[in-house]
């Protein structure tokens, strides 16, 4: 079950209006802050903060942006486990809020997202920024990317909607819920002391399980010989029971691009990413003809993961365990689906095992493989640029650097581009403890701009690492201010080719025209400077040796390294691209 922090001894509840009894709920689960931005409709709810920051209650954290706002409730998120917050004025506040509400849907991030209103009596009378029904309608907006999306018409109905809200949003699959308040409501007082409902207790998740199901997996596992684990995104509550059964059995695992975060990427069983710039060891242990079962866990079956697998390997040889039954959407003639709890099912599935007495071994595989570069046992493509000290800065040169530089506890944060591709293949991260952070499912430009200030927020004791392209932090380069604000030591590292990178090598690769990928020169680290950072400009390999990453994690104020990359350095990205054009060629026909 989901555990959830209790009020403290130094808080006292003082309930005056509806604003104040949302965040009265929000303190019952531990919810330390709210991301947003200020304005005039929502101004009751930042009145209620105020006075709440005061009582040691959840605290204003005010974005540049309601988009980075959205991204760093989801960044609280993946850092605590606690619910994720954001707030937004009406109209644009709301719209802006879109992209990192969707994204969270797609990631399964439990959100509360509280949008304003005007008031009840000017809508239809076109007041400045009117998103009711009569303009703009933000609640019909939010609908296809919230799993709960309601408008409070009448105070009344506040707390019971806000109730079913929270419910929603961590009950599988998670996902972001939205609420529209109009202003006069929040400032509407609520009539009593305390609130009617503790929610900790609503909050939970029961543990269930098909045992059924799980019986006829454990009955596979020990009927079978060959035997492989594909790691999903999703296996947060059960990555280390995980490790345990694929050792238990001598099974090599690989995972997908985000299921990276819940690995160890040095295990001698680890054979890589499968899937969107994957390792081509990952990929030939498929190509086994004696394989006997496949359990992908935690995972989606999708383009940049397990999809691309063989239809023999889907169709009759395929285990799909996953917590949330939709899943299984994508994999209709599995051999067998299990739905569950994933901790609660690798439990089961390894006292199983054990008792069983296995004794199976996987005899062709080499468990005295040599160690590539990185000390892990992948495959990597031209593992000697890893030590170039070519100017200008190898790519694969940088993330070699941070895979030996990073303690395991470095909490890295992965933004959408070329970096996905650089840091999937090069970057090697040793935690398996969710610490290695990438939203690959919407795929949004400065998610880790935004996700990575959530997190430090949350633990600002712990090392933060952001790695950005120059194309998504010329998006959300304004939010660096909020960690100067707060006296965040992140480190920001931005990968500078002044070029939109994927769209560039993409183009190259499918043999597209050759447009709208140039960007000008910045100098990011001066940029970095003028709000307050530090800020320091990389051109050689020398330079990220001399770098004291203990003074940058100590620091009062983040830093920024700019970081002039080899432009001509093509990403291990031809997944992507095939893929891209088998979606062209079925469009036209073309098989």
């Amino acid at each position: 079950m989901t555990s959830f922090s209790t009020q403290g001894p130094e808080y006292k509840a003082n309930i005056e209006d509806y604003a104040d009894l949302i965040l009265e709920y929000l303190h019952q689960l531990g919810v330390e802050y709210v991301f947003g931005v200020p304005g005039g409709a929502i101004e009751p709810l930042y009145n209620a903060l105020a006075r709440s920051g005061r009582r040691n209650g959840p605290k204003a954290i005010v974005a540049r942006h309601e988009c980075g706002a959205a991204f760093m409730a989801e960044g609280y998120y993946r850092e605590t486990g606690k619910l994720g917050v954001v707030c937004s004025t009406t109209g644009p506040g709301a719209t802006n809020l879109i992209t990192g509400v969707a994204s969270a849907s797609v990631d399964k991030s439990p959100m509360l997202v509280l949008t304003a209103q005007t008031a009840l009596p000017k809508f239809g009378k076109r007041p400045l920024q009117d998103s009711s029904e009569t303009a703009i309608d933000t609640v019909g907006i939010f609908r296809n990317c919230t799993k709960f999306n309601a408008l409070i018409s009448h105070p009344e109905q506040l707390e019971s909607k806000l109730i079913s809200a929270l419910m929603e949003s961590v009950q599988s699959p998670k996902g972001p819920v939205h609420i529209s308040i109009p202003s006069d409501i929040l400032r509407s007082p609520y009539g009593h002391k305390d609130p009617n409902v503790q929610v900790n207790y609503l909050m939970q998740r029961a543990s269930l399980v098909d045992k059924n199901a799980v019986d006829r997996l454990v009955e596979e596992i020990c009927n079978a010989d060959k035997i492989v684990l594909f790691i999903g995104h999703d296996c947060r509550r059960a990555y280390k029971e995980i490790e345990k059964l694929a050792e238990l059995i001598n099974a090599p695992f690989v995972s997908g691009p985000m299921g990276k975060s819940w690995v160890n990427e040095r295990h001698p069983l680890y054979r890589g990413v499968y899937g969107y710039a994957g390792h081509e060891s990952a990929h030939d242990l498929f190509k086994d003809p004696e394989i006997e079962l496949v359990l992908a866990i935690g995972t989606s079956i999708t383009e940049m993961g397990i999809g691309s697998l063989g239809k023999e390997l889907l169709n009759n040889k395929l285990v799909h365990i996953d917590s949330t039954v939709e899943s299984f959407s994508r994999s209709p003639m599995a051999r067998l689906h299990v739905c569950g709890h994933l901790n609660t099912v690798f439990n089961w599935v390894l006292n199983k095992v054990r008792e069983h007495g296995w004794n199976r071994t996987w005899q062709g595989l080499d468990l005295k493989k040599e160690k590539n570069v990185l000390g892990g046992y992948t495959k990597l493509i031209e593992p000697e640029k890893c030590f170039s000290d070519d100017v200008p800065i190898k790519p694969q040169r940088l993330m070699a650097y941070l895979s030996e530089a990073l303690s395991p506890s470095t909490r890295v944060f992965i933004d959408t581009g070329n970096i996905w591709a650089w840091a999937t293949h090069y970057l090697s991260h040793t935690s398996k403890e969710g610490l290695y952070r990438v939203s690959m499912g919407f795929g949004s430009m400065a998610w880790a701009i935004g996700a990575v200030i959530g997190s430090a927020l949350a633990k600002p004791d712990k090392p933060h690492v952001c790695l950005s392209g120059d194309g998504a932090w010329l998006m959300s380069s304004h939010e660096i201010g909020v960690a100067v604000q707060h006296k965040l030591p992140i480190l920001f590292v931005v990968l500078n080719d002044s070029a939109f990178g994927m769209i560039r090598f993409g183009q190259k690769l499918s043999k597209a025209e050759s447009i709208g990928w140039e960007l000008n020169e910045v100098d990011f680290a001066a940029l970095a400077k003028a709000q307050g950072a530090q800020g320091y400009i990389i051109e050689e390999p020398k330079q990220l040796l001399e770098l004291d990453l203990e003074q940058i994690f100590s620091a009062k104020v983040p830093t920024l390294l700019d970081v002039r990359i080899d432009p001509e350095e093509m990403p291990p990205m031809m997944a992507r691209v095939n893929s891209l054009k088998e979606e062209s060629n079925s469009a036209i026909g073309y098989t």
